[in-house]
């Protein structure tokens, strides 16, 4: 049976508490659709632009207890990026996976200090490939930057996973749109794996003044199948997408297209 899953656009702000109001919005309105799991964008505790040391709080802090809660009311998983403290001072990216049965956390590994941004002076990268279950489909969790490796995806499916998530908050420029499709539709197919990209809104199109240099997000969210077409997309503005991940086909693309089997690990080209 598919698994019906819900992509939630939207745009946060510098203010948690305000941005779990709207989480919770979504998540009640992805539970009405039948979604058993809905995921948010990176950074959905505080946007980017924001000082993320005083407002990162650990996984067992009030801001993951109330996603925890608000997972649990609705009766499904909620994926959501947040801000939790490293131990050298700087904060961590993670996404925090929670709901009934499940219950995990990932940390972004690949920081984004590209295109005039530099992640790691604020934030220590993860080091760990996280998966988990639900209702028997096996979920790998990526970030953002993440989406440039495509190791980290095929790690993904070598874990048995045959869905990925990858919450974003996009840097915005020139060609980035183009990249994001590219890369998102790539990583589906070399990994044929389902993949759900979802990304801030642009603020813009939300009606919010983006923070100067920092990356807020494009929106064009997307459901994209393990032969790398797009299945369902949001554009720019705010928006819920729910879509149904059929698991089976990713058995079916891998007997067409065996390039997990038919790889030569090891061997230098």
């Amino acid at each position: 049976m598919p698994l019906r899953i819900a992509l939630s656009q939207l745009t946060t702000g510098p203010d948690p508490a305000s941005n779990l109001a709207l989480l919770r919005q979504e998540t009640q309105r992805a539970a009405e659709a039948g979604a058993r799991l809905v995921v948010f964008p990176e950074a959905a505790m505080a946007c980017f632009g924001t000082r993320l040391g005083p407002i990162a709080e650990p996984l067992d802090g009030p801001w993951a207890t109330e996603v925890r809660q608000l997972a649990k009311d609705a009766g499904l998983v909620v994926v959501a990026g947040m801000f939790t403290p490293a131990p050298d001072g700087r904060v961590t990216n993670t996404l925090l996976a929670t709901g009934p049965g499940v219950e995990t956390s990932y940390d972004k590994i690949h920081l984004y200090d590209a295109f005039g941004f530099a992640e790691s002076k604020t934030v220590a990268p993860g080091s760990e490939v996280v998966t988990f279950d639900l209702d028997g489909v096996r979920i790998g969790l990526a970030t953002c930057y993440d989406v440039r490796f495509p190791e980290l995806f095929r790690a993904h499916a070598d874990a048995d996973a045959v869905l990925s998530v990858l919450p974003a908050s996009w840097g915005a420029g020139p060609g980035k749109r183009e990249q994001w499709e590219l890369l998102t539709r790539a990583r589906a197919l070399d990994a044929t794996i389902w993949l759900a990209a979802v990304g801030q809104a642009d603020p813009a199109a939300s009606g919010v003044t983006p923070a100067a240099s920092a990356p807020t997000g494009i929106g064009h969210s997307a459901l994209i199948g393990p032969d790398g077409t797009v299945r369902e997309r949001l554009d720019a503005g705010p928006g819920l997408l729910v879509g149904d991940v059929d698991t089976d086909e990713v058995a079916a693309v891998r007997r067409t297209v065996s390039v997990l089997a038919n790889r030569r690990l090891g061997v230098n080209p």
